[in-house]
């Protein structure tokens, strides 16, 4: 199976599932006029002051955390992803809510490597590293699309995260691999992580309540990256890492049972339990 074939079961998957997901977020467009922000603190403290520089969010879903970034940040916004109905309810939401942003439907490493436009800023985050197959191809496209000075700045869940459900549930049968992109093939595709996640990625905040399992008949292809294997392609891009952090929690997303709720959304275990990174934050220079 070659990667075109896994770029299109990806981007019909995406589609599917983000039908679902916007089924429960209410008026997002509403909730971004009246001030509202879905970025966390830890994407505002690495981006910093940008307002009036142009940024690039790849992989940016359906738009709500880019359009976030304009308005909160003040940036000019460009968002790129693979699934047209993100992309195509990310031009509405930018349009009924006033936010100014410009949205591309494309895979993301092609479009990289064929754009010519520079910017201050490329960004990632949450859950957008695993759906790349190529990080080499992946890195020197940012490279490529940064200005000289420029500066991506990504926020990420931890490997971590995945490899230790064996530990904690005591099945190792299931588990990702942590190091050099192994390709995963799930028959069933991209889930209802929103509904999963409460009430955490909806504009209102009140607990999602499903009617029903959701199944996603589309498959999807995934790929497990180890931190160096993200950071050695940008430094081989010709990047200079200027932040590396992890942090001890995960931003809106309960990924074990048991965990406890920090203030500002962040989901941690007890005092009883070994710390272990849930997340990561990346910053590097061109």
């Amino acid at each position: 199976m070659t990667e075109g074939i896994w770029t299109e079961e990806n981007r019909e998957s995406w589609n599917e599932a983000t039908r679902q997901h916007n089924s429960h977020k209410g008026d997002q467009a509403g909730f971004l006029r009246g001030g509202g922000s879905t970025l966390f603190q830890e994407e505002v403290e690495l981006l910093g002051d940008i307002r009036g520089e142009n940024l690039l969010h790849l992989q940016c879903n359906a738009g709500q955390d880019t359009l976030s970034v304009a308005t909160k940040l003040g940036a000019r916004v460009t968002g790129v992803d693979i699934s047209d109905e993100a992309i195509g309810f990310a031009k509405s939401l930018s349009l009924e809510s006033g936010i100014p942003g410009r949205f591309i439907r494309s895979e993301v490493i092609g479009w990289l490597h064929e754009n010519t436009q520079l910017f201050d800023i490329v960004f990632t985050s949450y859950g957008a590293i695993t759906w790349l197959p190529d990080l080499s191809n992946w890195g020197m496209g940012v490279a490529a699309a940064l200005k000289p000075g420029g500066r991506f700045v990504m926020v990420e869940f931890h490997p971590m995260l995945f490899i230790l459900d064996g530990a904690l549930f005591g099945d190792w049968s299931e588990v990702c691999d942590y190091f050099g992109g192994r390709h995963y093939v799930f028959d069933q595709g991209v889930g209802d992580y929103v509904a999963e996640m409460g009430g955490a990625s909806t504009a209102s905040g009140v607990p999602v309540e499903a009617s029903a399992p959701y199944i996603n008949p589309n498959p999807c292809h995934e790929f497990s990256w180890g931190v160096a294997d993200v950071v050695t392609a940008l430094l081989e891009a010709g990047l200079n890492l200027t932040v590396m952090r992890e942090y001890p929690y995960s931003n809106g997303y309960s990924p074990y049972p048991n965990m406890i709720e920090l203030p500002g959304r962040r989901m941690t275990f007890g005092n009883d339990m070994p710390k272990f990174p849930l997340m990561y934050g990346i910053c590097a220079q061109k």
